[in-house]
């Protein structure tokens, strides 16, 4: 009888033992995988033959006013090169994917109108016109200025499947975009202040 009772505990043991075993390798499993999600190294030269690597961005003026498609070379640059040219918060957010605090942002209230470019490499990204009040505390947006100067991928950080969004160019980390935004898209650029810079309209 004491030896079935000391099979049992073994059992249980061996059990909840299994379980410990199984949720740590999870969480680090999950840990692995964020950090790995969240800073992606980036190559400064293409696979083959290394020249640099290019893409198809539309350029504008600081009014707003189209100037075409136009293949540019990616800006890759050093850790160190982006925190001399960044704030420590646009670096965190632009290079490492980080979130700046709701409601803290220079443009979530802004009404002004103008042109948003890209903090690190300038490049044009949303326009005043299609900015709205989310009640979010981040800039929003119903759409990008140019579908081409921004990437969308997919992020499984914090447990969530969200669409994560970039500047094609550099690969600055902008925000996400939400599908609960107004007409005529129904679509949320949810944007952080520190990844744009605005130049506002004459």
């Amino acid at each position: 009888m004491f030896d079935l009772d000391e099979g049992e505990n073994d059992s249980k043991f061996g059990i909840a033992r299994r379980a410990f075993i199984g949720i740590s390798a999870s969480a680090l499993g999950y840990w692995a995988l964020r950090q790995y999600l969240r800073a992606q190294p980036v190559e400064a030269v293409g696979k083959a033959g290394g020249k640099p690597k290019t893409v198809k961005i539309v350029e504008f003026t600081d009014a707003g006013v189209r100037q075409g498609v136009v293949e540019v070379q990616k800006i890759v640059k050093s850790d160190e090169d982006w925190r001399k040219q960044l704030s420590p918060t646009a670096y965190e957010v632009t290079r490492h994917a980080d979130t700046e605090r709701a409601f803290s942002g220079e443009y979530w209230n802004l009404h002004d109108p103008g042109l948003f470019r890209c903090i690190c490499c300038d490049t044009a990204l949303f326009t005043s016109k299609t900015k709205f009040d989310s009640g979010t505390g981040w800039p929003s947006f119903w759409e990008p200025i140019a579908k081409e100067n921004i990437l969308e991928i997919s992020d499984f950080t914090f447990g969530m499947t969200r669409t994560a969004v970039s500047c094609r160019r550099c690969d600055a980390h902008l925000g996400h975009v939400f599908d609960d935004g107004p007409p005529p898209t129904g679509l949320r650029y949810c944007m952080n202040s520190v990844s744009l810079r605005f130049i506002k309209a004459a």
